[in-house]
């Protein structure tokens, strides 16, 4: 997700109409029979493209499917149905969300497919996936950040053809409701569900729009990067091919915070069921799926469910460990992965308001450490205004930050991303599983932000729109690192490896024990890229990992 600093600039002038729709020709229109039936979609001469929006890909999750695992769909047809428009948005709660709230509901399982004009059912042209983010709370395909015309765009131009389908699936309470009611039923995950559901449909019926099934990868940021992790340890690494990579943008494969069990969860649905006055009723699940979605939306919305954490849980099904263990076990997908953080990720999730260490320790303890432990993080995170994050604020933050800011972020930004990412490049190398890590320093708004979460997504989907006015925009350097980068993903996407992108002589290195090393992306130095040693902060993000692991038993 991006920050929501990031939306002013271009929320007025671009959120209105999605770009992917801009310059579509509705009297050309491409069909394509999948197995329900036939879809007519949208031929967009702009970038000689054909679309297909909002195609459903299960059955509407309302009534009695609410709250329930997504159900494929059982229905065909004999005439050609529209695929022509984006499909209502989950409903989700937060700034992704503000410029859709006419077109959200229940009924939003669907996705879209993005493909060269001109191809048939015969081209077996590589898939990837797109998995937006959000915090599994808010976002969706209408979101014009995501237009995968541009990256599909860019593998025409490199004669390395992609297809692009995008996915939404079910947010917050929705998708993500959990205790024991829940977990008997068998149904938890179920935004993690949907996705795997989707899936399944573009194995079922990608071929006919000219894409081959083996050659799928999953991409996502944030939430999105997460959901990639999480599908690969997913049923403990049984994927059934239907995937082969995976591209995960600040974002990994464990969870360095601890799950939500149910008996944790209980509290927050015995207060959904009280609140909907479902209290008495003799299956207090079947109650909710009957109360109006407007209620439940407000409850979902409200100060009633506070600290609820509706993200993934381990069910025992989709989940059956944390993601730590089934890296140190060796359950989980073996799928080639490109992976990487942003050099300031921690700016997103810093807290203002700590101007002490005994404050900082507090933090640090309330992230799940004990006392001793956060005295030695305190050590490893000093209260030094020259360090810490964004790096490219050299001295105190604004008093209203807080004047042990920086410090709370290099230690948040470590816990929530950083560390995750090496703990699980490590293991993939220990596993002989080929990973590609990247490392991306641009600060495109300001010191305080620095290079910050989120803010690369423009430049690896080529959404040059997107960055608009943004600070050190210099209209050369930020085009071609975008272009470079947009290249690299496309390259990965055909080929399992970035390098085939004929834009740098600076060759990627796969990531190994022995010798790690990333990818920096950064428009100050020659190249647009360097390649670095994976060593930095490595004494704060080894002791975090490290206690993490022990409270894994592992």
């Amino acid at each position: 997700m991006f920050p929501s600093a990031f939306l002013p600039f271009v929320a007025a002038a671009l959120f209105p109409t999605p770009a992917i729709t801009q310059g579509v020709n509705t009297t050309t229109a491409p069909t394509v029979q999948v197995r329900n039936g036939t879809y007519a979609g949208l031929y967009n001469p702009t970038y000689d493209q054909d679309l297909f929006l909002g195609i459903p890909y299960a059955q509407p999750p309302t009534g009695e499917l609410r709250f329930r695992p997504p159900q494929s769909l059982n229905t065909t047809w004999n005439d050609t149905r529209p695929a022509t428009a984006y499909y209502n948005e989950c409903i989700g709660y937060g700034s992704d969300d503000w410029p859709w709230t006419d077109v959200v509901s229940e009924d939003c399982l669907a996705l879209s497919v993005i493909r060269p004009h001109g191809i048939n059912s015969s081209a077996n042209l590589p898939i990837v996936f797109w998995l937006h983010g959000g915090e599994f709370a808010q976002g969706g395909t209408r979101d014009p950040r995501y237009n995968l015309s541009y990256i599909v765009q860019q593998s025409q131009e490199m004669q390395a053809p992609i297809i692009g389908v995008t996915v939404n699936y079910r947010l917050s309470g929705w998708g993500f409701l959990y205790s024991q009611e829940v977990a008997a039923e068998g149904s938890a995950n179920l935004g993690l569900r949907d996705q795997r559901l989707a899936l399944y449909w573009v194995q079922e019926n990608i071929a006919s729009f000219g894409g081959d099934p083996s050659r799928v990868t999953i991409w996502g940021q944030s939430a999105g990067a997460n959901s990639v992790g999480l599908h690969m340890v997913a049923y403990n690494g049984q994927n059934d091919n239907i995937f082969r990579g995976g591209i995960a943008e600040s974002g990994s494969v464990p969870s360095l915070a601890a799950y939500m069990n149910a008996s944790e969860a209980q509290p927050y649905y015995d207060a959904v069921v009280n609140a909907t006055n479902c209290t008495g009723a003799s299956n207090t699940l079947t109650c909710l799926r009957q109360v109006p979605t407007a209620t439940l939306s407000s409850i979902f919305n409200s100060s009633l469910v506070a600290g609820a954490g509706y993200h993934p849980v381990i069910d025992g099904s989709f989940l059956t460990t944390s993601g730590i263990t089934n890296l140190y076990t060796g359950q989980f997908s073996k799928t080639p992965l490109l992976i990487g953080t942003n050099f300031d990720e921690g700016t997103k999730y810093a807290p203002h308001g700590y101007n002490t260490t005994n404050q900082f320790i507090s933090l640090v303890q309330a992230n799940g450490t004990n006392h001793s432990s956060a005295l030695t993080i305190a050590s490893l995170y000093p209260d030094n205004p020259a360090v810490g994050i964004p790096g490219t604020l050299h001295g105190r933050p604004p008093p209203s930050y807080g004047y042990q800011w920086k410090r709370v972020a290099a230690f948040l930004g470590d816990l929530l991303m950083h560390a995750p990412r090496r703990l699980t490049t490590q293991m993939l190398a220990q596993w002989n599983v080929p990973s590609y890590v990247y490392h991306w320093n641009v600060m495109t708004l300001g010191p305080l932000d620095g290079a910050a979460h989120g803010y690369e997504i423009p430049f690896s989907f080529h959404n040059y729109d997107y960055l608009g006015d943004a600070q050190g925009n210099d209209n050369v350097t930020w085009p071609q690192l975008s272009t470079m980068m947009c290249r690299m993903w496309v390259s990965f996407i055909n080929h399992l490896d970035p390098n085939y992108n004929n834009m740098t002589n600076v060759h990627w290195p796969a990531y190994t024990l022995d010798n790690p090393r990333n990818m920096v992306f950064d428009v100050n130095v020659t190249g647009l890229a360097y390649v670095e040693p994976d060593t930095y902060r490595v004494e704060g993000i080894g002791y975090i990992t490290s206690i993490l692991q022990s409270a894994f038993n592992r």
